[in-house]
């Protein structure tokens, strides 16, 4: 943004962008404040709620990446924090694609294996059904009488 003082000094003038609805609201210390609280809020809402996702199919890290990004609208800790999770996701994911095939089979196979206990544990222990024992009787089917 050109001050008085650049235009002449022969500089471009610019024109100065109208301040957006953020700024009018951090203007003023309540509305800071309130902002900061409010987006905190927001944010902490969708970190906790792709934490609790991530076990499950669907987008959990997603959803925990968004929060961050909310968050890191007022808070600095979080930029950072957002930072330094995407870094290590580039790393883990580069150096999976690095990998053969052999390699990315047992990643991948771990990653769902450790997603079926997850959901496996969290029937059994919320809704008290136990998936193995149900599967199994599924598969035997009834006994047969004579």
């Amino acid at each position: 943004m050109a001050t008085a003082e650049d235009s002449r000094a022969g500089g471009h003038e610019e024109t100065a962008d109208p301040p957006g609805r953020l700024d009018r609201i951090r203007a003023t210390p309540a509305g800071r404040l309130t902002l900061r609280i409010v987006i905190g809020v927001i944010g902490a809402a969708l970190v906790v709620t792709g934490l609790i996702m991530v076990p499950f199919p669907g987008p959990g890290w997603l959803v925990v990446f968004a929060g961050l990004a909310v968050l890191a609208t007022e808070f600095t800790w979080a930029s950072r924090l957002l930072e330094f999770a995407k870094d290590k996701v580039k790393a883990a994911t580069g150096w999976l694609k690095r990998q053969n095939w052999f390699v990315r089979i047992i990643a991948g196979a771990l990653t769902l294996l450790c997603a079926a206990a997850i959901v496996w544990a969290s029937v059994r222990l919320t809704l008290g059904i136990d998936l193995i024992h149900e599967a199994r009787d599924l598969l035997t089917g009834p006994p047969l009488s004579t």
